[in-house]
């Protein structure tokens, strides 16, 4: 009897500790979110949100204020319909503007909100105008190489007819 219920506590500490494991790791993925305070979604349309996911953070002064709810193709107006889930404690004005970043160089992307001064809130069904898309690393990459490339091309006449 003794050894039964020892099997009992031990299997319970087990069924606990890989409780734990699962939710610290679907936390870490950022695939759980304990969050049950009301919300409000607005809309917002980006030429490229690069490797923006759903459920990505939206940030404002490095605070995260919402997630991103989800991201879909406007096939009218040829851009992505990003869908935001803001908190409803954090009230911004109507003529804010969303940049997509990335955290560090090669980090996860999310959305950045920068408050305007409009005297009027956003409000759920609202859409943001004012955005700014995401900086493809190889887009820029690309641009260096090209600009160099052109450079070097115009340097080459122009040493020899200094001589």
């Amino acid at each position: 009897m003794e050894r039964s219920k020892n099997d009992v506590w031990v299997g319970l500490f087990v069924m606990l500790g890989l409780a734990a494991i699962l939710f610290l790791a679907l936390k870490s993925a950022n695939l759980l979110n304990l969050n049950f305070e009301s919300q409000y979604k607005v809309t917002a349309k980006f030429d490229n949100v690069g490797g923006l996911k759903p459920r990505a953070a939206v940030k404002s002064a490095g605070v995260v204020v919402g997630r991103v709810e989800s991201i879909s193709f406007d096939d009218k107006g040829f851009q992505a319909q990003v869908t935001l889930s803001l908190e409803d404690r954090y009230k911004f004005p109507k003529d804010s503007s969303l940049k997509i970043l990335t955290s560090g160089l090669l980090g996860e992307q999310y959305v950045g909100i920068e408050p305007g001064s409009d005297e009027r809130n956003l409000a759920a069904g609202d859409s943001i105008k004012a955005t700014q898309s995401a900086v493809v690393l190889e887009n820029l990459i690309g641009q260096f190489l090209y600009s160099k490339a052109a450079d070097g091309g115009n340097a080459a006449p122009a040493a020899a007819g200094k001589k």
